[in-house]
Formats: structure tokens, C-alpha cells, sequence
């Protein structure tokens, strides 16, 4: 049934509810799932024009609409109507409204059609063509990213093993523009690179970018609040971007993304199966090629295509790119410690000394190392991979300790001398086995603390324990405080060389 037939029936029961059956406006309205405007809209013509219900019940469609809409009839011939082909493409811009777009079509056309027709009309309109185009996407608003489902395999030229490289697809909401590219896997390393493409070959950056909860961006699905990996946030705070991940089990928030996906597949992917590629970058330029085909090939249903809906929509809308280009890094939480550090892979990196003891997070990448605090960077530093070494700013350090490489160890020996002589010894060892004057100074402070936590006198007698036993190190004295061995009567010396004699083993003299 035509869309004219569909109205001109609903008109007749709109007339025939109110006059035959008594119905009120509001009854009717629901009943035909029309507006209360529009239904209010046809019984004024009908009173105005002089129809008599249900005398008239017996004109055919042309004369009653004729009657009805009359003025919008000259010389027998039908009134003007829109171009909803157009009227579609101008709601995608911002602030675009369907009353703004009646307002101009009736200054054009004086005796056109009224706004109730012009929107019921126009909904009629988008049931024609693919309900992915006729969502309503502003422009420069959404950018929706997924992995495709099909693979393609690439082939080592020398050992020839085929790996299947993974294909990132994103859309742009209101054109449609796509964008493809090959990545050697799905990691988080290739996800974020492919967001920077994508924002480059755009030339731009929307407002949002939608995924559907994959793992590599969202920790923990969650649509009111999710959890968004700490390196995608990072990316999304470079680029002033808002991720939402769409609902679980909701098809219908994917729709677009999914429909591009599946056309990339066809249009494609399908194209190059039959294609040998011995390196990611080879099969990329074959994907850009065929991506351009996509992008300039024609609407079925709509003017143009998703390049010059692009130049007319989301291009102008879209925010400028950032200067510099986002550089991938990892994201870790780490503890300041007591001497002013934080540790990344058995390096230590200074930080200021205010922070100890609070949460930071690391962000490093190949070169680099900042740590940050609520947002703010508070240190960086040039990345080290000198295992179990020190990166130290002096300016970090509190003023007293700003010095430690000119410490005399009898600063530290006096303050442990102040516990008994079984704990200076202890600490006349850590200061000669640290390889660095950090390390030793770390190592102190942690026998300090823990004759705050044991108190000094279990602290000496752990210490005397631990020389007896040859094991005078912070884990072991820690060992011994928490198993309550320094309440426990000392082992003799027989018993310590029950063994025999043997040069490593040392007794108590030997800190003497």
C-alpha cells in the first residue's frame, strides 16, 4: 500500500472515530498512533473546508484529499513536496531541526504541505532506505571502532609460516566514511595505534568513539560506568575524545560499526583472498586502495557517497587533531618508598620526597618514564634498563638526605649504636654488601622501622639472633621478630658448627 493510500485511510478513520464514535482527540491520537497535533490538524481542514462526516464518506481518495488539502492544489495539478533525500542530509548538522527545514521549505513553497504531513512524511522516507543510513547521527559527533571477524593471512618470505593479521574497522556516524587497516594482532599496542590512524586519515576528532566492550579497551564492561583501560583513557584524554561502550546484548548500539564491518568484508577483504601478502604493510596498501573504491562509491538510496557526505557533514564538524601525535605507553600503580623512589622492572626512579608512601601511577613506554599523581605529573625520567639500579634526582630528596652520597656511615652506625651493639653490627654489614649508597640507606631505614613497629629491645635481640646465625639481613631479622624467635634462648656455638668447620661460615666476633 502506498504511503498517500496509508494517510488518506488514516484520515478516514480520524473522521470517523471523532464523528461516527464520539472519540476525543487524545483517544484518537492513540489509537492510530498519530500526534494529537496532527489528528487536531485534520479535523480543522475538514471543519474549514465544509466536509460533512458521513455524508463525505463516500469520496474517493483524490477528491477528499483535494478538499482537504485544497490550497495546495492549482490548475488540478499536486503541490510542491520536499526532497527528503536532502532533507535527511541537512538534519546531520548541528542544530538542524525538522521544523527549521519545513520553515524554509514553505518559504520556498508558500502553498506546500503543513508540518504534521512534512514529518510523517519524512519518517516514511528513512523506512526506505538501509536503517543504518537513516539512524540519526550528528555531525562530527560519533566514531564507532570494532575488529572485523575475517582474517587475512600473511606469509613469512622466509620461513613461509602464515599468521592471520587482524583488520580494524571504524565509521564515522553521520557520513558513513570508513576506514580499514591491518594490524598483525588484536594487543593493545595495535588497537591504540590504529585509533591514531583512524584519527588521521578522518583528518579530525569526534566527540565520541564507541566500542563494543572489547578486552583491549574496556577492563570491565559496564554501560552506566565501565572500567576503561588506562592507556585507551590516556589515548582518549591526548584527543579529548569520550569513550562509551555500548550495552552487552544490545545489537542495536552496533549497528552501524557491524554493517561496516560486514561491507569491508564483502568489498574488501572478499576481493583479496586470492592474493598472497609477505608483510602487514603490503597488505594495507592493497586495503587502501579498495578502501578509497568504498568510500567514493555511490548511495543506492541517497545523493552522493561517503566522501562528499563527509565534505558536506562531519568533516566541518569535526575538532582539529592535537599537535603532537599520541605515543603509545603502558600504565602501572606503584607505592613511593621511604627513600623516595618508585621501582619499574628492578629499577628504582626518584620522586619527590612529599610522596612518600602515597599511590602513583607510572606511564613508560621504550624511552621514557613519567609518574603521576592524581592526574599530575610529579617526576620523569629517561627509561633505564640497568637491572637493580638507582635514577636519581638530587632536588627529590629531602634536604638532609640530598647529600647521601657524602653520608659517613657512622650517621648511620651512631643512630644504631643508640639500639645496642648487636644492631650497629647488623648495620656495619648492610652498609658494606649494598651496592649502592641508596640501597644501604633503604635497607637501614627498614631495620629502623621496625624497632618502631617491635620495639628496640626485640630489634637488638633479633639482631644478636641473626649474627649468631650468620644471616644478618633485613628480610631475615624481619623474619625473626614476626615468628617470635628473638624471645627464644640463643643457640650455642657447638651447635651452630654442628656441621664442621667451614671458611663461610663466620661466628659473632667476626663484627667485632
Amino acid at each position: 500500500m502506498s504511503q498517500e493510500r496509508t494517510t488518506m485511510r488514516k484520515i478516514r478513520d480520524v473522521l470517523r472515530l471523532y464523528h461516527e464514535n464520539r472519540r476525543s482527540h487524545r483517544e484518537i491520537a492513540e489509537s492510530l498512533g498519530l500526534g494529537r497535533t496532527t489528528v487536531q490538524d485534520y479535523l480543522r481542514r475538514a471543519a474549514e473546508t465544509g466536509i460533512v462526516w458521513p455524508k463525505d464518506a463516500g469520496l474517493d481518495d483524490v477528491l477528499l484529499e483535494a478538499k482537504l488539502f485544497r490550497a495546495g492544489y492549482r490548475d488540478g495539478k499536486r503541490r510542491p513536496e520536499p526532497d527528503f533525500r536532502d532533507v535527511h542530509r541537512e538534519l546531520k548538522q548541528k542544530g538542524v531541526t525538522k521544523h527549521l527545514l519545513w520553515q524554509e521549505y514553505r518559504g520556498r513553497h508558500p502553498d506546500g504541505y503543513e508540518y504534521s504531513w512534512f514529518c510523517e512524511h519524512y519518517r516514511a522516507f528513512k523506512k526506505t532506505i538501509d536503517p543504518v543510513l537513516h539512524q540519526d547521527y550528528k555531525a562530527g559527533e560519533m566514531l564507532l571502532v570494532d575488529w572485523a571477524g575475517l582474517k587475512m593471512p600473511v606469509a613469512d618470505p622466509k620461513t613461509g609460516e602464515v599468521k592471520d593479521a587482524s583488520i580494524f574497522v571504524a565509521v564515522l556516524g553521520a557520513s558513513n566514511l570508513t576506514y580499514a587497516v591491518a594490524k598483525a594482532d588484536e594487543k593493545l599496542e595495535n588497537f591504540i595505534a590504529a585509533h591514531v590512524e583512524a584519527f588521521e586519515y578522518m583528518g579530525g576528532v569526534t566527540e565520541l568513539v564507541i566500542i563494543d566492550n572489547l578486552k583491549t579497551g574496556v577492563s570491565k564492561a559496564n554501560y552506566y560506568d565501565p572500567d576503561i583501560n588506562p592507556t585507551y583513557a590516556d589515548l582518549a584524554g591526548h584527543y579529548g575524545v569520550v569513550v562509551l561502550p555500548t550495552r552487552v546484548r544490545a545489537p542495536r548500539d552496533k549497528a552501524k560499526v557491524e554493517t561496516a564491518v560486514l561491507i569491508v568484508e564483502r568489498q574488501i577483504l572478499a576481493p583479496l583472498r586470492h592474493r598472497t601478502f609477505f608483510s602487514v604493510a603490503e597488505l594495507n596498501v592493497a586495503i587502501a586502495e579498495l578502501l578509497e573504491t568504498l568510500n567514493e562509491r555511490p548511495f543506492q538510496k541517497l545523493l552522493g557517497n561517503r566522501k562528499s557526505l563527509f565534505a558536506e557533514t562531519d568533516q566541518k564538524a569535526l575538532r582539529p587533531l592535537p599537535p603532537n601525535r599520541y605515543e603509545f605507553a603502558h600504565w602501572k600503580e606503584a607505592v613511593v618508598h621511604p627513600d623516595c623512589h618508585v621501582e619499574l622492572f628492578t629499577h628504582r626512579y626518584s620522586v619527590p620526597f612529599k610522596y612518600q608512601g602515597k599511590t602513583v601511577n607510572l606511564r613508560y613506554n621504550q624511552n621514557t618514564i613519567e609518574v603521576l599523581c592524581k592526574s599530575e605529573r610529579i617526576a620523569s625520567h629517561r627509561r633505564s634498563d640497568i637491572k637493580a639500579g638507582f635514577t636519581t634526582v638530587r632536588e627529590h630528596l629531602p634536604k638532609e638526605h640530598q647529600d647521601y652520597r657524602d653520608w659517613p656511615p657512622q650517621r648511620l652506625l651512631y643512630r644504631a649504636s643508640l639500639i645496642g651493639p648487636s644492631t650497629e653490627a647488623v648495620v656495619q654489614s648492610l652498609i658494606q654488601k649494598a651496592e649502592h649508597p641508596v640501597k644501604s640507606y633503604r635497607r637501614c631505614l627498614g631495620l629502623f622501622r621496625l624497632g618502631k613497629d617491635y620495639g628496640q629491645p626485640r630489634l637488638e635481640a633479633a639482631c644478636k639472633r641473626a649474627l649468631r646465625l650468620n644471616v644478618s639481613t633485613y628480610k631475615s631479622i624481619k623474619s625473626i621478630l614476626q615468628s617470635g624467635l628473638d624471645r627464644q634462648p640463643l643457640p650455642e656455638q657447638q651447635e651452630i658448627l654442628a656441621f664442621g668447620h667451614h671458611e663461610n661460615i663466620r661466628g659473632p666476633d667476626y663484627f667485632n
